[in-house]
């Protein structure tokens, strides 16, 4: 615990056999809990999941990256936790920082922490493709100027979360491909929540997972898509699904969400 709050770390995964035991053996002894969720492998992550003796759902169906979300943060707090912590098991980010990024939610500081590539300048000395180094600084500028944030990026997939911004959320109506992230991020601004960075250094080798060309220009169409109905929806114009709840303060939320049988299959 830190200062008191439960923090559980949970790892979406899917084929990350070869980077796993790297990945819990950085974050060990640092959270109170891991839970894996695996979205139909093909490999033998679950097998060694098990074996490090993390909590294992399995999904019946391949969900997607959202939905892989979707039930991480539903058995999360579930499971009690007040702080948590999203980590990709493919090692592109350091778990490391999984504690840093935890404490600045369990003093007060942030409702939400993000791990920024951009911060330190690292991102293209660590592997990161020029064309998504390019993309990322692209759609950052749009998002920042239309909704009026600071952001050095809004495409990172290490995220620290408090209990209260995750229940104040609609995360169900939101995607479950790879724009769930963006979506979320969204919601947050849209709310007022409090958001931090840390640098995080990028690691980018053929185990890490990335999408491939064309799955990234379907990605950059849907941030500009979310970002102009945050817009919208913050103007009163319209209201998509993942924008159509009232603001809610943060400390106002306090109730747990169950588990339904789609979030644990």
């Amino acid at each position: 615990m830190i200062n008191g709050k439960k923090v559980v770390v949970v790892l979406p995964a899917y084929n990350a056999e070869k980077t796993l035991e790297k990945t819990i053996q950085e974050v060990s002894g640092v959270v109170d809990a891991c839970i894996l969720v695996d979205d139909r492998s093909s490999d033998k992550t679950v097998e060694l999941a098990h074996r490090l003796g993390l909590q294992v759902i399995v999904h019946e169906r391949n969900r997607g990256y959202g939905g892989n979300q979707k039930t991480c943060y539903a058995a999360a707090l579930n499971e009690g936790a007040d702080i948590v912590v999203m980590l990709h098991p493919d090692y592109q980010y350091s778990p490391l920082l999984a504690e840093p990024m935890a404490s600045m939610i369990a003093y007060g500081v942030y409702d939400i922490v993000l791990g920024s590539r951009i911060l330190g300048g690292g991102a293209l000395r660590g592997g990161m493709p020029l064309y998504k180094y390019i993309a990322n600084r692209a759609l950052t500028f749009f998002e920042n100027l239309l909704l009026g944030a600071k952001l050095s990026e809004y495409h990172t997939g290490l995220r620290a979360y408090s209990r209260e911004l995750l229940l104040s959320l609609p995360l169900e109506a939101n995607s479950e491909d790879f724009v769930f992230d963006n979506e979320l991020l969204a919601q947050c601004i849209y709310i007022g929540a409090r958001i931090g960075e840390i640098s995080c250094p990028t690691r980018y080798f053929p185990e890490a997972s990335s999408i491939n060309l064309r799955r990234s220009t379907i990605y950059g169409l849907s941030v500009l898509k979310t970002t102009v109905d945050c817009v919208a929806a913050r103007l009163g114009i319209y209201r998509k699904p993942i924008f159509n709840f009232p603001p809610i303060h943060l400390k106002q939320s306090k109730t747990s969400i169950p588990l339904s049988a789609e979030e644990i299959s």
